[in-house]
């Protein structure tokens, strides 16, 4: 593998503002799942969005996890 592997984690579930990132019920969070590269995160986080777009109470998010496992990079 020629690149280098950049995890990262797609989630989200029910906020109780949708400004913010007060997840309501963390018992509820959907795992959407962790992927190797950001541009293969942000397109399942695009798919999962669009699917809850008429539920304005519910944020997915992707996050880096390689900047937290490996803050140096």
């Amino acid at each position: 593998m020629s690149d280098k592997q950049l995890l990262h984690l797609v989630f989200g579930g029910p906020v109780s503002d949708p400004q913010t990132l007060d997840f309501t019920d963390l018992s509820k969070l959907e795992i959407v799942g962790v992927f190797g590269s950001y541009q293969e995160a942000e397109n399942a986080w695009r798919s999962v969005s669009q699917a809850n777009v008429d539920d304005a109470m519910t944020r997915y998010v992707v996050v880096h996890l390689h900047k937290l496992l490996t803050p140096e990079i």
